[in-house]
C-alpha cells in the first residue's frame, strides 16, 4: 500500500509599518526615485539603515542617489520560482548605484548568462503601477538611465507582502495509519511502550523518544481541557466570531487534540465541558482529520477537574 502524501500551501500577507526612514524610501520608489541614508561616516546605504550602525542613533539623513549602477557579482537563475522578480531566467546581483556606498540585491534582466558580467551597468525598470513597495523596481536591464528630479510624495505606512510556501507532506507509519482510520470513520492511537501514554495522532513519544507501539481505539468524545474564544475577525476565516477552538482529551487519549466547539453559545464553554465529534456526511470522508467537522456539547455532567488536571 502506498503512503499517504499530499500538497499543501502554506500562506498569508504579511503586513508591516514602515516607520519614517522605510516609508520615505517606499515614497520615493513609489515616485521613480531611490534614496540612501547618509550615516555619520559620511557613506551612503541602500536600502537605507533606521540606525547608524557604529553611533546607533537614528538615521534622518536621506539623499537620493542615480538609478544608474553597476553590477559587483551576480549568479544565474534558471529556474525561476513562483514570487521571484521575473518568470523568464534571470541573474540575481549586487548592485552598486551611481552614489551609494552598498549595494543593492535585485533581478537583472538581461536574456541568457553569456550576456550579465561584473561590471555591467545596469538601470532600474519600474514597475508600471508604482504602489510604495520595493517591487516598484520591477527589475534592473543593461543601460543607463537619467535620475529625474521629483518633489517628496507622503511617506508610505503601511507596506503589504505576500507570503507563500508549496510543499508535498508524506505521512509516517504511524500518521498513514491513523488517517487512513480516519476515512473509516474510527479514531485511533497508539500506547508508548515506555510510559504507556496513547497519543492522538499517533507519534513518537516527547517524553521517552520511543516510536509508538500498541494501536488503540479511541472514542469520539472526550473533555474540554483548555479553550480560548476567537475575537478578531482575520483573512480567510470560515467562521463568524466568536466561537471556540479547544483542547479535547479524547476518551483512551492521554493528549488532547485542538478543534472546534460549535453548538453551543462561546460564553457556555467550560473547562470540564463533555462533548462529542460532530462527524461529515460519510460521503465527504477522505484520508484528512476534517472528516470531523467540529465538537458540541454531549449532554453529560461535566468531568471533574482531576480527571484531565495532568493533561492541561
Amino acid at each position: 500500500m502506498d503512503t499517504l502524501a499530499a500538497p499543501f500551501t502554506i500562506a498569508f500577507d504579511y503586513t508591516r509599518s514602515l516607520g519614517p526612514v522605510l516609508g520615505r524610501f517606499m515614497a520615493g520608489l513609489r515616485d521613480g526615485r531611490v534614496l540612501g541614508s547618509r550615516t555619520a561616516d559620511g557613506r551612503v546605504h541602500v536600502p537605507p539603515l533606521e540606525y547608524d550602525p557604529a553611533t546607533h542613533a537614528p538615521v534622518t539623513d536621506l539623499v537620493e542617489v542615480s538609478p544608474t549602477g553597476t553590477v559587483l557579482t551576480w549568479t544565474w537563475t534558471a529556474r525561476p520560482l513562483e514570487g521571484q522578480p521575473l518568470d523568464r531566467p534571470f541573474a540575481w546581483a549586487l548592485i552598486l548605484l551611481d552614489g551609494a556606498d552598498t549595494p543593492l540585491l535585485h533581478a537583472v534582466d538581461v536574456g541568457s548568462p553569456g550576456k550579465i558580467k561584473t561590471g555591467l551597468r545596469v538601470r532600474v525598470r519600474w514597475a508600471p503601477s508604482p504602489t510604495g513597495h520595493i517591487r516598484d523596481i520591477a527589475c534592473f536591464e543593461p543601460g543607463t538611465a537619467a535620475s529625474t528630479p521629483t518633489p517628496d510624495g507622503d511617506p508610505v505606512v503601511i507596506m503589504t507582502t505576500p507570503i507563500r510556501l508549496h510543499y508535498t507532506h508524506t505521512t509516517s507509519v504511524e500518521e498513514d495509519r491513523y488517517l487512513r482510520a480516519l476515512a473509516e470513520g474510527r479514531i485511533i492511537g497508539q500506547r508508548c511502550p515506555a510510559c504507556r501514554k496513547v497519543y492522538v495522532p499517533p507519534r513518537v513519544c516527547p517524553a521517552d523518544g520511543v516510536a509508538p507501539g500498541e494501536v488503540v481505539d479511541i472514542a469520539d468524545r472526550g473533555t474540554v481541557t483548555t479553550f480560548c474564544v476567537v475575537n478578531v475577525p482575520f483573512a480567510g476565516q470560515r467562521l463568524t466570531p466568536p466561537y471556540v477552538v479547544a483542547q479535547v482529551l479524547l476518551d483512551g487519549a492521554d493528549i488532547p487534540i485542538p478543534h472546534l466547539i460549535l453548538g453551543v453559545p462561546a460564553a457556555e464553554v467550560r473547562m470540564g465541558q463533555r462533548v462529542a465529534a460532530v462527524w461529515r456526511d460519510r460521503s465527504e470522508w477522505s484520508t484528512t482529520p476534517e472528516n470531523i467537522d467540529h465538537f458540541e456539547p454531549s449532554g453529560e455532567p461535566d468531568a471533574p477537574f482531576e480527571s484531565f488536571a495532568e493533561h492541561l
